[in-house]
């Protein structure tokens, strides 16, 4: 069993659709246990900024599927909001990043592939990520500091 954290974001067309029909039918995987949501917050785009304000959230996944699946899966649910990928960290229809992810036994998954790189190499950079993962887990630490820390600091480096 695994419990993943997926960044999720949407700038472009029905926002709040795209992301309610992927976390339903997310819901609805036979290889996933429970799906548990953050509150949605706008944000800024990050990265290139030329674009629309962002919805963002992060998900609680739990699940049997490994890592390289749940990408698949996650990916699937991007296809099905028609989403392109013609400029990197640009506008979209559905972004859906596994950002953390924890074994059964609560150690920390990692990956460092061509196809996916667990933990996340921005996660720890992203307010947009953060503020949503430390309303689901407030008791969050990444190599020893705390998620409030973390954002406390971003937030003044803005």
């Amino acid at each position: 069993m695994y419990t993943y954290y997926v960044s999720v974001g949407s700038n472009i067309g029905n926002r709040k659709k795209y992301i309610t029909t992927a976390f339903q039918s997310l819901q609805k995987h036979e290889g996933i246990y429970s799906v548990l949501s953050s509150s949605l917050l706008e944000t800024e785009p990050w990265g290139y900024t030329d674009q629309p304000v962002f919805i963002n959230a992060v998900w609680q996944v739990i699940s049997t599927l490994e890592p390289h699946t749940m990408l698949k899966v996650l990916q699937q649910l991007e296809q099905e909001a028609e989403r392109e990928r013609t400029i990197h960290w640009g506008p979209r229809t559905l972004d859906l990043d596994i950002i953390y992810a924890l074994q059964s036994d609560g150690s920390c998954v990692v990956y460092d592939d061509p196809t996916l790189q667990l933990p996340h190499p921005y996660f720890w950079e992203r307010l947009f990520v953060l503020q949503p993962l430390q309303e689901l887990v407030p008791q969050f630490t990444y190599e020893g500091e705390t998620i409030g820390n973390r954002i406390a600091q971003l937030a003044l480096d803005r």
